[in-house]
């Protein structure tokens, strides 16, 4: 296999996207500010289609709507309609309603079956969607379905998010073209309880359904579930994954999902970054664990905490607030072995304090306070276990003055 035949390069021409698949992104008036607020993704014929949803117990009815229709149809798929602003959540039979009449509305416009369609929501939970305007607005939507568009779909998903994050990547598997393309929302309500944002993955690659749930489910665990911002699951969550195309020998799989792996991490890393009032991304590598999973949930804690959060906002290197968002994690580990790390400075070398300066250290987490946006703005900690050759990451970001202010004022 050649060398470009086992990597993924980024794409940078934002009308270059998996084939087959359009985009559209509009204003409909839905909110206040006039911004662009509808999305839709159409996919081609047999189509396969996977999703995961909020865990949480109070849910908008469009989530429930989607996974009965990924369930009905087995994964048969055509479009996904989004909409920001409201989230339709918490408002009874007219959420339901309003949904219905969305997606079937769309569905007519587009010549497909409405239990094809699927729809989500976001915005202040509580209030209803704007369900005049939005379907006055649909054919204008399909209307504006080009695959060029992908940019004004991102666009139109957002909330408080202060930047759009989007993602195209392409390899050569035996010489055919591969794109895999994603956009997603997310700035506050983050938590990795599957997964507090929406996500949208498309991939031109057939692959079989049973197969597709099991790399979504993948890809999910090692990203949109590895981040947090404030501890705060969300009632519409969703990460949706739709394939179509021609079909790949199974042996390249892996390298699909390589290539799944890289654009989720991505959105997900943008989502902790873009956190309400973040200055930096924490990046927690925790090594040494008996499996990934345990990994996984102790960099979970250390970036859910808040003590650790606020620390990080001001540079003040206390490292026993890490260690002991390790021990809530529910993970059994020995400390008197554990070695941790910030940046590139030793704290702890097998449980005991290492000689290091503190004003160094805060200086570290200074400099990537004011470092470029993902670039030069991530503050490093890593933890090993000592006690396996498992590992896992997890993202997150600091609790600043300005989280607080966007929240308290959030309706108002």
């Amino acid at each position: 296999m050649s060398q470009i035949e086992t990597k993924w390069s980024f794409v940078s021409d934002g009308g270059v996207t998996p084939a087959g698949f359009s985009f559209a992104g509009i204003s409909a008036g839905l909110k206040d500010s006039r911004k662009k607020d509808l999305a839709l993704i159409l996919a081609p014929e047999n189509s396969i289609c996977s999703g995961l949803f909020t865990q949480s117990k109070v849910r908008a009815s469009c989530v429930d709507i989607c996974e009965q229709r990924i369930k009905q149809s087995l994964g048969h798929i055509r479009a996904i309609l989004i909409n920001s602003g409201q989230a339709n959540a918490c408002t009874g039979d007219f959420g339901m309603q309003h949904t219905l009449i969305a997606t079937k509305e769309i569905s007519e416009l587009l010549g497909i079956n409405q239990e094809e369609v699927l729809m989500c929501s976001t915005g202040v939970i509580g209030r209803p969607i704007k369900i005049i305007d939005l379907v006055d607005n649909l054919p204008y939507l399909v209307k504006e379905l080009k695959i060029n568009n992908f940019q004004n779909a991102a666009e139109a998903i957002l909330t408080t998010d202060l930047v759009e994050k989007k993602m195209t990547i392409e390899t050569l598997i035996e010489g055919r073209k591969v794109l895999i393309s994603g956009f997603a929302k997310g700035s506050g309500m983050i938590y990795p309880n599957m997964a507090t944002m929406l996500a949208f993955l498309t991939c031109d690659v057939g692959v079989e359904k049973e197969e597709w749930d099991k790399m979504i489910s993948i890809a999910v665990k090692k990203s949109f579930n590895a981040i947090s911002v404030d501890g705060e699951t969300s009632t519409n969550d969703a990460f949706i994954g739709i394939n179509a195309g021609k079909t790949i020998n199974k042996k390249f799989l892996p390298k699909i999902q390589l290539g799944m792996d890289i654009v989720c991490q991505s959105l997900a890393k943008n989502i902790a970054r873009d956190g309400e009032g973040a200055n930096c991304l924490l990046e927690v590598l925790v090594t040494g664990s008996k499996n990934d999973s345990d990994a996984i949930k102790i960099a979970k804690s250390i970036c859910n905490s808040s003590l650790v959060k606020t620390a990080l906002h001001g540079c003040d290197p206390n490292w026993g607030r890490i260690i002991s968002a390790a021990g809530n994690s529910g993970i059994d580990f020995k400390l008197d072995i554990v070695d941790l790390y910030i940046g590139n400075f030793q704290i702890l070398k097998k449980g005991k304090l290492n000689k290091f300066d503190p004003d160094k250290v805060a200086n570290y987490m200074r400099t990537k306070m004011n470092g470029k946006y993902l670039v030069e703005d991530v503050v490093s900690i890593a933890l090993n276990l000592n006690s396996g050759t498992a590992k896992g990451t997890a993202w997150g970001c600091d609790l600043s003055k300005k989280y607080v202010e966007i929240n308290s004022e959030y309706t108002t």
